[in-house]
């Protein structure tokens, strides 16, 4: 069994917390993930996650399309822009490094799969500050970004509503769709393929868009991989590991 293999960069933070005690205060700090679900849902499969943290994506994201050839789909999550084109060569030296998304880009148009996942961080994100507006991440993906914060929070939930039941990525996935809790509002693009929406109830958004730049295919879930927006009861879900499967190997271009 010939693996995919997957890059997937992000999914990490540092949260610090202040502590005040009467007169005293004191500080403490934790390092989290939210790529457990995914990679639990992935275990013992023919998917291959390299993930490299986001506190180590503006050091090491590939800058070259050899390096990019050591996999089969790149996907970003909840990872600002700035984090890929701002090299510490760059931002701390000033010197001239690649732009690593347009290098992502052209590795897309050669047959390589790219997929970007919904976040704080990803599309333009809270306060506008994934900034991928305007970027070659949006120029190859099948969806346009909005100009400000584009996070749309439904705490209420709603239900995943099919509209291409065929398309591979989602292909055999019966019953109800769980709940989910949010998602980056985007405009699907005239060419991409709207796979799945919030509903009528939640306003139409895309939730799943599949699209192809060059060779290569696109894919944009504008929701998130774990919580908060994606809750424990999605990805208990036995649907929850084929969509993710069933969309790595359709990057690949394995169906």
């Amino acid at each position: 069994m010939t693996k995919v293999r997957v890059l997937l960069a992000g999914e990490t933070w540092t949260s610090t917390t202040f502590h005040v005690k009467g007169f005293d205060l004191f500080s403490s700090s934790d390092r989290q993930s939210g790529l457990r679900p995914l990679l639990n849902a992935l275990h013992g499969s023919d998917i291959e996650i390299d993930h490299l943290a986001g506190e180590h994506v503006p050091g090491e994201f590939p800058a070259t399309s050899d390096a990019l050839n050591a996999y089969d789909v790149v996907v970003l999550s909840d990872v600002g822009a700035n984090s890929i084109l701002l090299h510490p060569d760059t931002f701390l030296r000033g010197q001239r490094t690649p732009n690593r998304l347009a290098v992502l880009a052209d590795w897309v148009a050669g047959g390589g799969g790219f997929m970007m996942v919904g976040g704080y961080l990803t599309f333009q994100g809270i306060n506008g500050a994934g900034r991928y507006k305007g970027t070659p991440a949006e120029a190859i993906l099948p969806v346009e970004m909005l100009v400000h914060d584009d996070r749309v929070e439904i705490p209420e939930g709603f239900h995943p509503h099919v509209i291409s039941s065929r398309h591979p990525t989602i292909a055999g996935i019966d019953g109800g769709w769980p709940y989910l809790l949010g998602l980056n509002e985007v405009r699907p693009k005239q060419e991409g393929e709207v796979i799945l929406t919030t509903g009528a109830g939640a306003g139409n958004h895309p939730l799943l868009v599949a699209g192809r730049h060059g060779k290569g295919r696109t894919l944009a879930w504008m929701s998130d991989i774990g919580p908060h927006w994606l809750p424990t009861p999605f990805s208990d879900w036995q649907g929850y590991a084929q969509l993710w499967k069933q969309s790595f190997r359709w990057l690949a271009r394995r169906s």
